[in-house]
């Protein structure tokens, strides 16, 4: 009978996980999990699914939290103490603007090879963003929600598609022939590829947010077990997604002689070139299609996710609590951060990439410290007991506090001393 009623109502909370998806799929796997196929074949199937399984009780934890106690894992981390909030806050302030710069200028790229028409890339980006604002402003989380759903359904038909014309016009890559990843070179790729795989940990507040969001739209409230499948659905599907990239990667590119370029935006091209070239010209509109709408989705909700993230910090630090001011607001928010993430992107220019750098590396050394606030915030008097994670994932979170921070010291090393 309880089976039932969660088949009759999860309708209600199906959502929240498909937005974590869309914000999952984007550089990460677009770029770095094509690439580790290009590069390696298939030796790096492991990394991915380490990186995803490790990741996954930190990430697991928002919408429990949001589901049983109806507020934000923000909230949560102002009652565990200020040194967790702020933590949170420092690391979102430091790395946002240049996340959103940078997706932004991956997919601008794209939609020169979708469109044809040879803007600059400022250009282009700020259409996307502008395109991106007017979508949020008007519609906020209910159009979000629906547009999503659609760009995830064109995503995943275009990318199996891809895979499978690869597949069937393809060579299967051997395990011998793949050069080592135990180098300087392979290491340092392997800490980006494994850094960001699926999806950074603070997304796990993102993911609280959009939960009680879905709830404000449907007027149900929805139970831990419901947003839990709505979670899994949406983290598996991005995890095998990018089994799916990489395989594309191997099957397309991986012997191919080219050199790859690190950079998202020159990767992408020389993606949709080899593809075109190996398996003619009607392919292009399949392997576009499926990056760009892989890379729109991505800066769509990130565009959101900011916005949404700082006026709840604001809420809760107290700022916004006299104050009618319209920069506090969403709206407000979401011009304000996306015009700073492009004004950014000017100034630095060829510098872009030193940006992005110093959000990578920060993201990685903080992955530990966000791991652990967030479990201790599960297990402690502020969350009800019975809905507490069981035995298995309390001992996987432990897991995965330990390999993230064996990860994060791993990158400090090669990044300051090799």
């Amino acid at each position: 009978m309880e089976s039932d009623k969660v088949k009759s109502t999860f309708k209600y909370a199906f959502g929240p996980g498909l937005i974590l998806a869309a914000a999952a799929i984007g550089v990460s796997h677009l770029v770095q999990s094509t690439r580790a196929g290009a590069d390696y074949g298939v030796t790096l199937i492991w990394a991915v699914i380490l990186a995803s399984l490790m990741k996954y009780p930190f990430l697991e934890y928002g919408p429990r939290y949001a589901a049983v106690t109806q507020e934000s894992l923000i909230a949560g981390y102002k009652k565990l103490g200020g040194w967790a909030l702020w933590i949170y806050i420092i690391f979102t302030v430091g790395t946002m603007f240049a996340i959103q710069a940078a997706v932004t200028i991956v997919t601008a790229s794209l939609a020169v090879e979708l469109t044809g028409i040879d803007f600059p890339l400022l250009v282009w980006s700020i259409i996307i963003l502008a395109i991106c604002i007017g979508v949020l402003f008007r519609g906020q989380y209910s159009a979000l929600d629906s547009i999503i759903k659609l760009v995830m359904v064109v995503l995943t038909i275009s990318t199996v598609t891809a895979f499978v014309v690869a597949l069937l016009k393809g060579h299967s890559p051997s395990l011998t022939e793949a050069p080592s990843v135990w180098d300087a070179a392979g290491i340092t790729f392997l800490i980006a590829l494994m850094g960001w795989m699926p999806i950074p940990i603070d997304a796990a507040a993102w993911h609280s947010l959009w939960t009680l969001e879905r709830e404000k739209q449907t007027s149900h409230r929805s139970s831990m077990k419901e947003s839990l499948l709505d979670f899994n659905i949406g983290y598996i599907g991005s995890a095998m997604l990018a089994l799916v990239f990489l395989g594309l990667g191997a099957l397309v590119m991986f012997g191919s002689g080219v050199n790859f370029s690190s950079a998202g935006a020159a990767f992408a091209q020389q993606l949709i070139d080899l593809y075109t070239q190996t398996l003619g010209d009607w392919a292009h509109w399949i392997i576009i299609i499926c990056a760009f709408t892989t890379m729109f989705s991505t800066t769509l909700t990130v565009t959101d996710s900011y916005p949404r993230v700082s006026r709840e910090i604001f809420r809760v630090i107290g700022v916004d609590k006299n104050s009618n001011s319209w920069i506090f607001s969403y709206k407000g928010l979401l011009f304000g951060i996306s015009a700073i993430s492009m004004l950014v992107l000017y100034i630095t220019g060829s510098q872009f990439t030193y940006i992005i750098d110093l959000a990578t590396s920060l993201s990685f050394l903080t992955a530990p410290a966000l791991a652990f606030i967030n479990y201790r915030l599960i297990i402690s008097r502020f969350f009800p007991e019975e809905y507490r994670p069981k035995l298995w994932l309390r001992l996987l979170s432990w897991f995965g506090m330990i390999f993230l921070s064996a990860f994060a010291l791993l990158f400090f090393y090669w990044r300051f001393f090799v």
